[in-house]
């Protein structure tokens, strides 16, 4: 009984030196807070600023609308001189085309014209070309015209040319040659020239059919060039009016998912472009910062495992080092929400990813709580599981 009193107490002690050993040579952290990275909301034009109601911690969804900034003193005289423009070469594109219909309309009457006086002048030739060809077959067969007798058979006034001699068989000759040119008259006609003035090969209102063709011509041309013109000028048009838009007001949105960090300015105040007016902390970027004692910060590397308990809380999130800082690391804190204590700068900065924050519905956006991150397996982990230390 007595030997195994003393195997029992060896074995208690045994296991106080072995947790006494774990728990002081397991790399832990002094301290460590859960934290992020911080994204400045901007005045993208100079102006007024009208915020939205929101108070400091609120939670902000990416696009939700932060506020707006207007300037009413916008410069817009470049874009009323280019709708001025844009006025005046509509005004000459629908003068343009106002011309072309009533060139057209006009050109449409003077074709229907043509044609009715092509068709009567084409009927009178051919009657005239039909009584032509009975002259002519009449005088054939009347043996006076071939003996040279043509008393009643052509009178002076007849003739082509009423001065001619009275010469035997002239009035035959005449005859063929009128059925000869009123031929020739009919084929040029069909061909739409027009014989038989002495003067011009088409009526008055082909030649001024013509003429308007011409100017049809012209002014489309015209009209052309003023639409090129105006579709120029629109196009600038558009152009500016973006820029003046873009320049009178703008809205201020979330560019991240997180919550409102921190106000720079207030509803009415008038601000320049690029100024500084809100900050956001940006949830999804959520790590754990820390500081540890050398001789655990000279044993660490990036890319090993850590494990991080929030205090107070049984729960743990296994991490990932992902920045080793060293001491007085304040300057990697300036895009952090959290900024580093005295006594952190006076040990070594370790930064820890902890994908498992960002997922956790308790801890997604909980910038600023407190906990422990551990490097190794201390013994006594299952019974602060336990009592959530």
């Amino acid at each position: 009984m007595r030997f195994t009193r003393i195997l029992l107490a060896l074995a208690v002690l045994l296991v106080a030196v072995w947790v006494l050993i774990g728990e002081q040579l397991a790399g832990v952290s002094a301290d460590a807070v859960i934290n992020a990275r911080l994204t400045s909301v901007r005045a993208p034009v100079a102006g007024d600023v009208t915020l939205a109601p929101l108070s400091l911690g609120a939670r902000v969804r990416l696009g939700d609308t932060l506020g707006t900034v207007d300037d009413q003193r916008a410069d817009a005289v470049r874009l009323d001189d280019l709708q001025l423009e844009v006025s005046l070469e509509t005004a000459a594109a629908a003068r343009e085309a106002a011309i072309v219909a009533s060139l057209k309309d006009q050109i449409s009457i003077l074709e229907t014209r043509t044609l009715k006086y092509s068709q009567a002048r084409e009927k009178e030739v051919v009657a005239r070309l039909e009584r032509a060809r009975a002259r002519l077959a009449l005088l054939e067969a009347d043996p006076a015209a071939e003996s040279g007798d043509v008393e009643g058979t052509l009178a002076r006034d007849q003739t082509e040319n009423p001065g001619d001699p009275l010469l035997p068989g002239i009035a035959l000759e005449y005859a063929r040659e009128r059925v000869a040119a009123l031929e020739i008259e009919l084929d040029a006609l069909k061909t739409g020239v027009y014989l038989g003035d002495g003067y011009n090969d088409a009526p008055w209102s082909e030649q001024w059919r013509a003429d308007l063709a011409a100017r049809l011509a012209e002014h489309q041309n015209i009209l052309t060039e003023v639409e090129a013109r105006q579709a120029a000028v629109t196009a600038r048009l558009d152009v500016e009016r973006l820029r003046v838009n873009r320049f009178i007001g703008a809205s201020l949105r979330s560019s991240v998912n997180g919550i409102l960090w921190e106000i720079r300015t207030e509803t009415g105040e008038n601000v320049q472009r690029g100024d500084e007016l809100l900050k956001l902390v940006n949830c999804d970027s959520a790590l754990v910062t820390l500081s540890v004692t050398e001789s655990i910060y000279n044993g660490l590397a990036v890319g090993d495992p850590a494990t991080f308990r929030p205090q107070g809380h049984s729960s743990t999130f296994e991490g990932t080092i992902v920045r080793l800082a060293g001491s007085g690391a304040e300057t990697v804190y300036r895009n952090l929400a959290v900024a580093p204590s005295a006594r952190h700068l006076e040990r070594f900065d370790v930064a820890v990813d902890v994908p498992g924050l960002v997922e956790d519905p308790e801890y997604a956006c909980a910038i600023g709580r407190t906990g422990r991150v551990f490097f190794d397996a201390r013994p006594l982990d299952w019974l602060r599981g336990i009592f959530g230390q």
